[in-house]
């Protein structure tokens, strides 16, 4: 039986909640008809690249394709992504979608793949498919022979790389890599500070670092090569003559300019953000980032293109078609929103690497199940709204006004309450007071709240399975540094109030947090610093104290603490929001044990209490023996993303089953609506995915 452990459910940070799509315009672009649409418009597609003619009539050649084209529309322009999208020219035109895995027969299972480039008989690009070291990317440049299907690895053994970009003659790849960066990824959130290497396509592949401190590399000429870095404040793009080895600034100082993609040695195609905005404002146009051309011996004279097209729109990641007549990008399909309604919630069922589990995404932030399995609950990217899905369907259930959030919901572990608790006050900032509350008898929708803690700041509430109890992480007791320990609440009814009693469970210099009572009620999972070094630096990115790692602690002898798994070999980096699987074999987590699978600033990022990078993972226990539980080697990597995937959650139903209500909202089908899309059709910080709350201060 498929799914017999149950379903993952998560969250994905900056992932936009309308789809992102692949279109081009023509150089120089006069009105918005100018624009087409490339793909099919089914899902998410990014960074596409142009398939030249001759590699197309081999790609058309492969068994799959064969009935699909000839020659005769090789010359009718086509687009490449790691799906292959064939345009034909009918009338009215076609778009024909097909993955470029199943055409070679290259790989199988959960992996992403992404920057695909054509390379005469090849097709280079990136996959994940490989597992690296703890806490270093997984990212390893591959390429596919057109006309054999036969695939090899050209990244170095323990090396990752990013973005590839192939020379005009096809004999050579430029990438970004943390070959030779000490330590390799480190917890970077924007900057990734990799350095730039050339290499053959072919053995000898005689790979050498061109320049330092640079990504998104692409080739002007033979001998050019542009690419991105932050200087100070602001990104710009930088060409650099590799034969000569000099470097220069193509666009001026004081805007922000990315992801380049070279026309020629002297022209490129950016995308810029000319003015700084917060996530109060109503963006103008500059303040939208936007694709432009510069030249780098006339810099001043830069051509506006998506401007012309959607100027209240934020654009990614060009891309140059026929020679730069025309100039591709991806953008939100923002163009199909309706002004003033609520915009639609939906969950989407995904592959999972292990048939036993199910695993989906859910269009908001904490999911949590009942544990009957009927209703599931979220907040949204405002922490504004409680949302419940259950047989009645998707509705708001609680929601607040003013500078408080609500975040981390959490059911009773006893359905028959039908409680749900939250946290309410302000968000990541430790100074702050912030409550536990719950709130009863969710189903009613009758909007009622109760307070269960009157001071300090507390979070991360969870009951034992009898639903009488409730863990949570505090600062009370934490003296000027707000330390945080876990505390048991002894009557869940009556909390801080009254007859009501707190116990401390732990108790030490460090911050412990997201915890979780075990499905049989013996164990307590949560994350903590507490075997953080003594010389580590005070915070990780000015973020939050670093050195997350995961603990099993015993509700009834708290002297019995185990360290279970961590990221980084001297601990350093993220393993969070722990959770048991309803057998109580396994826990899922968030974690940066995958480092990063793409380079941030190519994604709809802000600067942001969160970090664009982790993924879900999954590790094994004993659960009859919690020492047998120490320093666990062994864990899988459920989802390989680009987007921040996080908060997990495991209910012991299957996406496939009957009972479960909420399943029903993974086959739904919709136009979304937003309360957030501008009158004038302007895109609202809302669509690229932001949770828009506070920057982090703890």
């Amino acid at each position: 039986m498929g799914e017999k452990r149950g379903s993952i459910a998560f969250f994905a940070t900056y992932r936009p909640p309308v789809a992102l799509d692949i279109f081009s315009c023509s150089l120089p672009p006069t009105s918005k008809q100018d624009e087409l649409h490339m793909t099919d418009g089914v899902s998410y597609n990014y960074n596409g690249q142009v398939i030249p003619p001759e590699a197309l009539k081999k790609i058309l050649k492969r068994p799959k394709l064969a009935s699909e084209g000839n020659e005769a529309d090789v010359n009718s322009g086509n687009l490449e992504t790691l799906h292959i999208a064939l345009r034909f020219n009918d009338n009215p035109p076609k778009v024909k979608v097909f993955s470029f895995a199943d055409i070679f027969r290259t790989f199988n299972g959960v992996r992403m793949e992404d920057s695909g480039s054509t390379a005469r008989d090849y097709l280079v690009y990136v996959t994940t498919k490989d597992p690296a070291d703890r806490r270093q990317p997984w990212t390893a440049v591959y390429k596919t022979n057109l006309k054999t299907g036969k695939t090899d690895r050209i990244t170095p053994s323990g090396q990752a790389d990013l973005n590839p970009s192939v020379s005009p003659s096809g004999k050579k790849i430029v990438v970004a890599s943390f070959q030779g960066k000490a330590g390799g990824w480190d917890g970077e959130i924007e900057d990734l500070k990799t350095d730039i290497f050339v290499m053959n396509v072919d053995k000898p592949f005689n790979r050498k670092i061109v320049v330092r401190n640079g990504g998104w590399p692409t080739w002007g000429s033979e001998n050019v090569i542009f690419f991105h870095r932050k200087v100070g404040e602001f990104w710009g793009v930088f060409r650099a003559d590799i034969s000569q080895g000099f470097e220069s600034r193509v666009t001026p100082d004081g805007i922000h300019a990315i992801t380049p993609a070279a026309i020629n040695a002297t022209t490129v195609a950016v995308a810029t953000i000319r003015q700084k905005s917060q996530f109060s404002d109503v963006r103008v146009e500059a303040q939208y980032r936007h694709i432009e051309i510069f030249y780098s011996d006339k810099p001043e004279q830069a051509i506006q293109i998506t401007q012309k097209t959607r100027p209240k729109a934020d654009h990614y990641n060009p891309f140059v078609i026929d020679g730069g007549k025309r100039i591709g990008y991806h953008r939100c399909k923002s163009d199909l929103l309706k002004s003033g309604d609520d915009i639609q919630r939906q969950f989407h069922k995904l592959n999972s690497p292990h048939p036993e589990v199910g695993l989906f995404r859910v269009s908001g932030v904490f999911p949590t199940f009942s544990n009957d399995g009927s209703k599931v609950a979220f907040v949204d990217n405002e922490f504004k709204n409680v949302w419940v899905a259950d047989s009645e369907g998707l509705r708001i259930v609680y929601e607040t006004k003013g500078p408080d959030n609500i975040f981390s919901p959490v059911w009773n572990q006893d359905p028959e309450k039908d409680t749900l608790y939250v946290c309410k006050g302000p968000s990541f900032n430790a100074g702050k007071r912030l409550d536990i509350c719950a709130i009863p008898n969710v189903s009613s929708g009758a909007q009622r709240r109760r307070d269960l803690t009157k001071s300090f700041n507390n979070a991360f509430p969870s009951t034992n399975p009898e639903g009488t109890k409730l863990v949570f992480r505090s600062t009370r007791d934490g003296g000027d540094k707000r330390y945080k320990n876990l505390y048991i609440m002894e009557n869940v009814q009556s909390g801080d109030f009254g007859d009501g009693k707190i116990t401390r469970l732990t108790n030490g210099p460090w911050t412990d947090t997201h915890c979780q009572w075990s499905p049989t009620g013996d164990w307590i999972v949560f994350s903590s610093t507490r075997d953080k070094p003594k010389d580590a630096p005070l915070t990780d990115n000015n973020l939050d104290p670093g050195y997350f790692a995961v603990f099993l602690v015993k509700p009834n002898d708290p002297s019995v603490v185990i360290r279970v798994l961590g990221s980084g070999s001297d601990l350093a980096g993220h393993v969070n929001h722990p959770f048991f699987s309803p057998d109580g074999k396994s826990v899922v987590v968030t974690a940066d044990l995958a480092a990063v699978s793409v380079d941030p600033i190519s994604l709809p990022l802000f600067e942001h209490s969160v970090r664009p990078y982790g993924d879900i993972f999954t590790f094994d226990i004993d659960p009859n023996d919690i020492n047998k539980n120490k320093n666990v080697k062994r864990f899988n990597r459920i989802t390989h993303g680009r987007y921040e995937n996080s908060t997990a959650t495991w209910t012991t139903f299957s996406t496939q089953d009957p009972n479960a209500a909420w399943n029903l909202l993974l086959n739904d089908v919709y136009t979304p609506t937003c309360p957030y899309a501008h009158s004038d059709g302007g895109e609202s910080w809302h669509m690229t995915g932001h949770l828009c709350i506070p920057k982090r201060c703890c």
